[in-house]
């Protein structure tokens, strides 16, 4: 008796889809967070030898800290306070996509290390994960307007009132030893890279002229 061969739906093809997303979004967080604790690791068992690449600010040659200093932090706790957020955000961002998550990121951490560099009091040395974290809320609350997509409405939605009141603490300058100035501007980078990395609605093509 000859068998029909199944017919695979649009509902299936975009399941897998979703499933294959959400594993590479995991794994990236996964290996991004295991990278910063790492690090940690090498600073502490090196009496800290890695803290000297934060970011000194308006001096030319920590420029190249800019990058390096947002992989770094000051100590367990921390990084403790920092790898939660930065856990869940970013693989809520990286759903929408892993190329677009890193140009994200990219962007975020590029605009907020040039931020800190040029308006940081003086003698400051600022890094850790912070003004990605600042950034990624920045973008998942943007996100959902500029794309016009409901369900990102949603999650930025739930972002806000799960870490909106963190957020308003942490650029607020009343805090002593925690750099506003950095959490400010990644906050600033990620609404930014939300319309940098908006989605294009294809064109319609235009019709015939009659004959």
């Amino acid at each position: 008796m000859a068998r029909t061969p199944r017919t695979v739906t649009t509902g299936e093809v975009t399941g897998w889809r979703g499933v294959s997303r959400a594993k590479a979004a995991a794994w990236l967080m996964a290996g991004w967070v295991a990278l910063l604790w790492a690090l940690e690791v090498v600073d502490t068992a090196t009496g800290h030898a890695l803290d000297a690449y934060g970011v000194s600010p308006r001096d030319t040659a920590e420029l190249r800290d800019v990058v390096p200093s947002a992989f770094l932090h000051y100590g367990f706790d921390h990084l403790t306070a920092n790898t939660v957020p930065l856990a869940v955000m970013g693989f809520l961002a990286a759903l929408g996509g892993i190329r677009r998550f890193l140009g994200v990121a990219a962007l975020i951490i590029v605009v907020d290390g040039l931020g800190v560099w040029l308006v940081s009091p003086a003698y400051s040395v600022t890094a850790g994960a912070s003004g990605l974290v600042f950034g990624l809320f920045g973008y998942l609350l943007a996100r959902g307007f500029v794309d016009r997509s409901a369900p990102d409405i949603v999650v930025g939605l739930v972002i806000g009132a799960v870490w909106g009141g963190s957020i308003w603490l942490g650029i607020s300058p009343n805090q002593s030893g925690v750099s506003w100035q950095g959490h400010l501007f990644g906050l600033v980078a990620g609404v930014l890279a939300a319309f940098v990395f908006r989605r294009r609605t294809p064109r319609k093509p235009a019709l015939p002229p009659y004959a």
